[in-house]
């Protein structure tokens, strides 16, 4: 009797443990099939499809298999960062604080660093993209993020207030970096090597400001001013198509064909502006425009006071170093007393023009740029403008660059001489970098300072092409 039962009980175990088995194998194939079905799906994403799963801080090698990922990197550039963060440290403030002080915007006085450390955090590099886009030129496109710990003190300065200490808390940075080698036939075999921040994705710069022993409303503004500060220096100096151009080796070599040339001009006619907000406790505001497509060159209309619908029609003319890449700014103020309140801004993307072709363009104002400070969705108006954008040929392009660094270097000097409070600074629309032929009226800069005479002088070699 008890071998029949062992019998049975070992043959209902043998089928029971066949099929437990069978079983586990059907499951294993239905999650690989499943698995399999999953990956072509992902394999089939756009970017777009990736941005909207996993937000804006996914590594570029997730949608672009081409970047590599370099973990042994990583792993030195973390032995190696206390030297780096030290070295580094002091390389910044002293090429960043001229920045500070050129880009300073007009409400604060004086902008420099109280302290500045890099932490103990070393970035992390998602990956790495090597490419041949030139020849005799190798390009590296490096995926930078970096939530550090560095110590960061902002001294600042208003009028009639004194320096107030602000800290950088919270610094996170997202950004692809572009190095290019400019390769040689001598050792160390680079003559030049290139540095820029990738226009798409768009670099990020998170961080949170915190007066230490003060209080931030102890200047209006001074948040978004900061913030303006950090941005234009970014976009301006860093953003490709701008970039830093550093010779390497010792030898003396020619790195013009790798700095930026002016591509073109944008004349730009700012026609009128509908359904202003009114900032005003009585009266309607008094409104201006402020153009640009680099910082450190903007130029304003003038002011038609109390009116909500104000007609300009002035035209400007702006240069362009890259149609592909760079924007048209337009910001809409209030004329007030102390610090102008911005009514509006919107941005209008170059590679949009067709060259030598008229354009007219209605924009919707927006409170930012920036849609996270959006506070409210409230209507704020539209700027209406007319553009027409001119390629430049050889000789008109070597004209435009001579006269570009002029300009900067004019706008330097009314720093240095007081008649303008930063270079960050709107100069009416006569003294644009191009010049519309009419001098500087109304800006209390007067003739003195020779902008007038050579932008007019300019205009009348007749160089500028198309009217």
């Amino acid at each position: 009797m008890g071998l029949v039962s062992g019998m049975f009980m070992g043959m209902v175990f043998g089928i029971s443990l066949m099929a437990g088995w069978r079983h586990m194998m059907k499951y294993r194939s239905t999650k690989r099939i499943a698995k399999a079905a999953d990956i072509k799906i992902l394999g089939a994403l756009s970017r777009d499809d990736l941005k909207k799963i996993c937000g804006d801080n996914y590594p570029e090698w997730i949608s672009f298999p081409v970047y590599e990922q370099v973990k042994w990197l990583n792993k030195h550039l973390s032995k190696l960062w206390p030297f780096v963060a030290e070295a580094a440290s002091a390389v910044i403030k002293e090429s960043v604080e001229p920045l500070l002080e050129e880009y300073r915007p007009p409400g604060i006085t004086s902008l420099k660093f109280s302290k500045l450390s890099l932490g103990t955090v070393a970035p992390k590099i998602e990956g790495i993209r090597v490419q041949n886009l030139k020849k005799g030129q190798i390009t590296m496109d490096i995926d930078l993020r970096w939530g550090g710990d560095p110590s960061i003190i902002l001294g600042v300065e208003a009028a009639l207030v004194a320096s107030i200490p602000i800290q950088l808390k919270n610094l996170q940075v997202f950004t692809v970096v572009r190095v290019i080698f400019q390769l040689a036939e001598e050792i160390p075999c680079i003559s030049a090597v290139v540095v820029a921040l990738l226009a798409e994705p768009k670099p990020r710069i998170d961080y949170t400001l915190k007066a230490v022993g003060g209080s931030l409303t102890a200047v209006p503004g001074i948040s978004d001013m900061i913030d303006d500060t950090v941005n234009s220096i970014v976009t301006d100096m860093l953003q490709w198509p701008h970039r830093i151009v550093v010779p390497i080796g010792g030898i003396p070599v020619d790195t013009s064909e790798l700095e930026l040339k002016p591509e073109g001009k944008l004349k730009v006619t700012v026609v009128k502006a509908n359904n202003l907000k009114n900032l005003e406790m009585i009266g309607k505001s008094d409104p201006y425009v402020v153009v640009h497509i680099r910082p450190l060159f903007k130029i304003k209309t003038k002011v038609i006071e109390n009116n909500l619908n104000p007609i300009w029609n002035e035209t400007f003319e702006l240069i362009a170093e890259d149609r592909e890449t760079q924007e048209l700014t337009v910001e809409v103020f209030d004329q007030d007393i102390g610090q102008d309140k911005r009514l509006g801004i919107a941005k209008f993307r170059l590679i949009e023009l067709e060259p030598e072709t008229p354009k007219e363009v209605n924009l919707n104002l927006l409170s930012s740029l920036d849609t996270l400070k959006i506070k409210d969705n409230k209507d704020r108006g539209s700027c209406t403008i007319k553009l027409l954008y001119h390629q430049f040929n050889k000789e008109e392009q070597l004209i435009a660059l001579e006269e570009e660094k002029r300009i900067l270097e004019e706008r330097k000097r009314l720093k240095e001489a007081g008649v303008i409070g930063s270079t960050m600074d709107a100069l009416d629309g006569a003294a644009s970098l191009v010049g519309s032929g009419v001098g500087m009226v109304g800006t209390g800069i007067g003739t003195g300072v020779g902008l007038v005479g050579s932008v007019v002088s300019v205009l009348e070699s007749g160089w500028w092409g198309v009217d």
